[in-house]
């Protein structure tokens, strides 16, 4: 870009960030709007003179990790960190992706089938990128109210992490994010190009809780345990799950919940619309 957009907004957000908003004294009479250059660096830990360049268009390339330290700083809203990443695509030229194949957002027949006969039980496929590309209606009527099937194709990563609902629906959220975050990095470690992708625009549109997490040392996801999961209609429901690998030329696997406890089962049993003892707990 020849007229510095990315640089623009950025000079134009920190111009509209009041002292007050960000927990810093107003002080003394100010000849500019908003946040002064040093007050932005400061917060967001990054040198005066390197904010200076990136608002000029002297540095038109900051990382991920800087913009989002930039976003929490200012405190912006997730449509304004949503233009920063798209002005930042727009300086990247953003052609990395096009050799590589897009992760599947179709599921072969048999999974289809699988999904059929699975009907009560809430089950859903996921590719590589979170996406939610099938799933049983009992899987919908699961996290649909909560606006986890929101977005088209589905996006569990988003939504986990930049949808306030998801730290309502999820009591343990900081656990089940560092589960996502622990998935995404053994895709990461495959180099896929449309993963990398992903990772920056979470690093910038989520902020420290995904960028935090993303920088920390890889552990191994654990493909069972049992979630907390707060339903607005049936109340909260502890879900066992078991992560079911497909064919590795799939890129996708099969995430079935099921009742950990007798009183879930009751109520997913009034949720799915069927009589006493259509699912029971692990155990029973």
């Amino acid at each position: 870009m020849s007229d510095n957009k990315l640089g623009a907004y950025l000079r134009g957000c920190r111009e509209s960030v009041t002292p007050a908003d960000v927990g810093l004294p107003a002080g003394p009479r100010r000849r500019t709007p908003g946040l002064r250059r040093a007050e932005l660096a400061m917060l967001a830990g990054i040198s005066v003179e390197y904010l200076a360049r990136l608002e000029q268009g002297r540095d038109r390339h900051p990382s991920a990790q800087v913009l989002a330290a930039l976003c929490d700083a200012m405190r912006l809203p997730l449509e304004a960190r949503a233009q920063l990443r798209h002005l930042l695509k727009a300086e990247e030229g953003h052609y990395m992706c096009g050799a590589a194949p897009m992760p599947a957002r179709e599921v072969r027949p048999t999974v289809r089938a699988l999904l059929d006969r699975l009907e009560p039980t809430p089950a859903v496929v996921q590719n590589l990128l979170g996406e939610s590309v099938a799933y049983t209606e009992a899987y919908a009527r699961l996290v649909g109210p909560v606006g986890a099937l929101d977005e088209d194709p589905p996006s569990h990563l988003r939504y986990l992490f930049t949808d306030p609902r998801a730290r309502e629906a999820y009591p343990d959220w900081e656990h089940v994010a560092d589960e996502q975050v622990a998935a995404l990095h053994y895709d990461l470690s495959r180099k896929d190009p449309y993963v990398a992708e992903l990772v920056k625009e979470l690093t910038i549109t989520a902020g420290a809780p995904f960028a935090d997490r993303i920088a920390a040392p890889p552990h191994l996801p654990a493909p069972t345990g049992v979630t907390r999961f707060i339903h607005p209609e049936v109340g909260e429901l502890r879900l066992a799950y078991e992560t079911l690998a497909l064919p590795e030329t799939d890129g996708q696997h099969v995430l079935i919940h099921l009742p950990a406890d007798a009183a879930t089962g009751r109520a997913l049993d009034r949720l799915q619309g069927l009589r006493p003892g259509g699912l029971r707990a692990v155990g029973d």
